[in-house]
């Protein structure tokens, strides 16, 4: 038996898909306590004095300055993830994009996205100019700037989450549900560009545009190829007629 070709994952492979997983839930985590220290400590604990010295916590801005470099890594990552899950189908890289290193990798970059966006969201509760309450943040159109904008975001923030949880529900929920679930992330990715682009506080800047219309460009090239790739590969199994 040729084991290099055996469907089964060998014991290296599987540890490093376990890896994978424990990098991005441990980068989230130390994001979350970070943030959670922060919030939990009085303003005269040595801890709050620590943070507000390293990184100058008791601007008033510091906030605003954090959820936007927050939601600007949110969403690169979400681009790379959507660019990375269009490029396995459509084998525009050959065999570069394959094996199991490409599936746990697309992972990765999925739970890293959702780290840095809940991180963007949470920290609008603390902002001082213009802090968001709870419901604010889970309901969509309730914000208090821009409501129809954060509102398709917040709707992106959910897609994000439901593609990234499936990832670890395939053999429950099946392929084919898996599949067609994934096809959401097409529509988070357009929410989450709708949202920057109309709500965003630096979408007026040359270069933040040049960002998110090239970006843009590479998902719509990669969307058309894959569908007409799909159109050709399902005109070529349709029988012939006389």
């Amino acid at each position: 038996m040729n084991l290099l070709n055996s469907s089964q994952p060998t014991r290296r492979e599987r540890k490093t898909r376990i890896s994978y997983d424990w990098i991005a839930f441990g980068l989230v985590a130390i994001g979350v306590i970070l943030l959670g220290s922060l919030w939990v400590s009085s303003a005269d604990s040595p801890l709050q004095a620590a943070l507000a010295w390293l990184f100058a916590l008791s601007s008033d801005q510091v906030t605003w300055y954090v959820t936007r470099a927050a939601g600007m890594i949110a969403y690169l990552l979400l681009w790379l993830s959507t660019v990375w899950g269009l490029a396995i189908p459509t084998k525009l890289f050959g065999e570069v994009l394959s094996g199991d290193f490409t599936f746990d990798f697309h992972k990765f970059i999925s739970l890293l996205s959702l780290g840095f966006l809940g991180l963007h969201i949470v920290v609008l509760t603390a902002d001082h100019y213009l802090p968001y309450t709870v419901a604010q943040i889970l309901v969509p159109f309730l914000s208090p700037y821009r409501p129809l904008w954060v509102g398709v975001g917040s709707i992106a923030f959910y897609l994000v989450l439901l593609v990234t949880v499936t990832f670890y529900l395939r053999k429950q929920i099946g392929m084919k549900a898996f599949r067609y679930i994934h096809y959401s992330s097409l529509a988070a990715y357009l929410g989450a560009v709708v949202h920057a682009l109309l709500s965003g506080t630096d979408s007026s800047l040359p270069v933040v545009i040049l960002l998110y219309v090239s970006t843009s460009a590479v998902v719509v090239f990669l969307t058309v190829y894959w569908l007409v790739r799909l159109g050709v590969s399902r005109a070529e199994k349709l029988p012939e007629y006389p």
